[in-house]
């Protein structure tokens, strides 16, 4: 009892099957940021712009 159920389109879940598809395709040709590799390759510029590793 008391229970909903929500009837979802066939052309609805297409569509977001589209969408989950097209995301991981942009993400193989781009991948995200990670966050972390970025705050090391910050740090390992000093403040005055000059790489601390050569």
């Amino acid at each position: 009892m008391g229970q909903v159920i929500q009837f979802v389109s066939k052309s609805e879940r297409e569509r977001v099957r589209l969408i989950q598809e097209a995301r991981a395709i942009y993400d193989s040709i781009f991948p995200p940021a990670d966050p972390v590799s970025e705050r090391q390759d910050k740090a390992a510029i000093g403040r005055d712009g000059v790489s601390s590793l050569s």
